[in-house]
């Protein structure tokens, strides 16, 4: 049974306690490096990364040496790093490699050593294949049950709000609103048709930060962003991203709530158009800058009218911006129609 990244992350802890290599297996493009990287940032370990697939036994066991009359193995760089100090160990693409390059690393996840050299007593090791329940759709090799059993085996499958909260001030404000919108333009999840380009997380992030440097988008021609996105996520969903951006200035903007109190544009919006819209609050960081009066008023008038999961939403940005003057001055409010803000909030909390 897959699971997401927020499972993954909750039980992990205890097998890298015990030292155990861990591999990842998913579909392409789902973020199982990112997944990776993350995880050796929060242990403060550095990432010795190798792609199994362009390895040769040379890459693995390194060179011989004679030395007094016994020929013993000088270990290549990567190696010797991760036995001389604490890092994780990230092989991707094991499932790419040669059967000699995959008996290596066999030794390497059992034993923790290869070649007489033995991994540093804190060194973490992570694989990642695209093999597993998606096999059938890769070029990979199978693994053996005895290999598997030299792993503890995770199949991932992340959630569309696993992207969006990683995507938060990562990529560009439009595009998270347009996948917070449509999230079954995220990733394609069916069968693959020979040479025909499919969106992807990380096509979808490759195409922010091509964007970036577009500068305007309203100047920028829809048949150009067409042809752009196209490159990068296929035509389908290049198709409504582009139409989702024409439209995108007749949205409404942070400052047309909170500045000009025009609230009625409100009024229509379904649950996911009101979380992009607390979405581009906290992306421009209207939670971390002390707010001034007008600002707190009409966000009190649209606190009250939201569902109050939705509303919470806003309350609990607030409070992680930990600015004192919003904090206080927004729970103190008292909105147009005569609402205090505090007993609303404890209404909220008291499922009223």
């Amino acid at each position: 049974m897959a699971i997401d990244f927020r499972t993954f992350n909750s039980i992990i802890n205890p097998i890298l306690s015990a030292k155990y290599p861990v591999l990842i297996r998913g579909r392409h493009g789902i973020g199982k490096s990112e997944l990776v990287y993350q995880t050796a940032s929060k242990l403060g370990l550095p990432i010795v990364e190798r792609r199994a697939s362009q390895m040769t036994e040379g890459d693995l066991l390194g060179l011989p040496k004679v030395e007094n009359g016994v020929t013993k193995w000088l270990a290549p760089e990567w190696l010797h790093r991760a036995c001389q100090e604490a890092v994780v160990l990230f092989l991707d693409e094991v499932d790419r490699a040669t059967l000699e390059v995959r008996q290596g690393i066999f030794e390497l996840c059992d034993s923790r050593k290869i070649a007489g050299q033995v991994l540093h007593p804190d060194t973490l090791i992570f694989a990642a294949v695209n093999g597993g329940q998606h096999g059938a759709q890769y070029q990979v090799g199978e693994m053996d049950p005895a290999e598997l059993d030299r792993y503890t085996v995770f199949d991932v499958e992340p959630t569309a709000e696993d992207w969006l909260d990683w995507a938060q001030g990562k990529v560009a404000v439009y595009l998270w609103d347009f996948i917070n919108n449509n999230h079954g333009h995220l990733e394609h999840k069916g069968e693959f048709e020979p040479n025909k380009k499919y969106p992807s997380r990380r096509s979808w992030t490759r195409l922010s930060n091509a964007l970036s440097n577009v500068g305007d988008m309203a100047k920028f021609p829809s048949t150009m962003l067409h042809h752009l996105s196209a490159g990068f996520i296929g035509m389908e969903a290049a198709t409504a991203f582009v139409d989702f951006v024409k439209c995108y200035k007749f949205q409404v903007s942070v400052e047309d709530l909170l500045d000009n109190g025009l609230h009625d544009l409100v009024k229509d919006f379904d649950n996911n158009q009101h979380l992009a819209l607390i979405q581009k609050m906290k992306e421009q960081k209207v939670f971390e800058d002390i707010m001034n009066d007008t600002r707190l008023q009409n966000l009190a008038d649209y606190f009250v009218s939201l569902p109050s999961e939705i509303a919470m939403t806003i309350w609990t940005n607030i409070g992680q911006a930990k600015v004192a003057e919003n904090i206080t001055g927004f729970h103190g409010a008292t909105t147009s129609s005569g609402v205090k803000v505090n007993l609303h909030i404890v209404k909220l909390m008291n499922g009223k």
